[in-house]
């Protein structure tokens, strides 16, 4: 095995838009509805898949007038839904940088919120020789097409390198299309697929 593929969100850094929400909405009851039904997980999806905050939250706006100074908060406060590093994953990219593994990463992450996020994380993200932003290439995870788009960019072959990610269905469809997949959990459970898998020493 060359090399090592990480997801990035609630792999390296939680990812949680309950913890931005909370600060806008003081009632429990409230805040669960508006994570439910106005800025939900697929709604942020679109962002992912290429399409601008501008679009997005103009349509969201029309259908819920009523929320508009919160759904407006989505973009500038973006980087309060990241609620900090995965704990043990930054050591472990540390010492597989340290052990000269290459490092990749392919992620669902807005072409216009990436920049911004990466800038602050810098000491991390320098330490890959190239990520896979899913805003930047209009497709996302679990289509197949970017996993094989990153295996050209990456200079991968088939079973090449390991590939982890938080979400059952992104890890099966990169199995399906290059990857050796490991559906991660913890980093206890990650640091012994790579022993198991030879990249790093028991």
């Amino acid at each position: 095995m060359r090399a090592v593929v990480f997801d990035v969100g609630n792999v390296l850094y939680y990812w949680d838009p309950r913890a931005l929400y909370r600060q806008l909405i003081a009632d429990d009851a409230s805040l669960d509805h508006f994570l439910a039904t106005v800025v939900t997980e697929e709604w942020h999806f679109q962002h992912d898949a290429g399409r601008p905050f501008a679009e997005t939250s103009a349509e969201l706006i029309q259908q819920f007038p009523d929320h508009r100074a919160l759904i407006a908060a989505w973009a500038p406060r973006f980087d309060e839904t990241i609620t900090g590093p995965v704990a043990g994953m930054l050591e472990l990219v540390d010492e597989l940088a340290q052990s000269d593994v290459p490092l990749f990463a392919i992620t669902n992450f807005s072409a216009e919120f990436w920049p911004p996020f990466r800038a602050k994380r810098a000491s991390v993200f320098n330490q890959f020789r190239d990520v896979v932003v899913s805003g930047d290439e209009r497709v996302a995870k679990p289509d197949p097409r970017i996993y094989r788009l990153a295996l050209r960019r990456f200079g991968l072959t088939a079973n090449d390198a390991l590939f982890l990610d938080d979400k059952q269905a992104n890890v099966d469809a990169a199995c399906e299309n290059g990857f050796i997949g490991h559906h991660f959990t913890s980093v206890e459970r990650a640091r012994a697929a790579l022993i198991a898998h030879g990249v790093l020493a028991a």
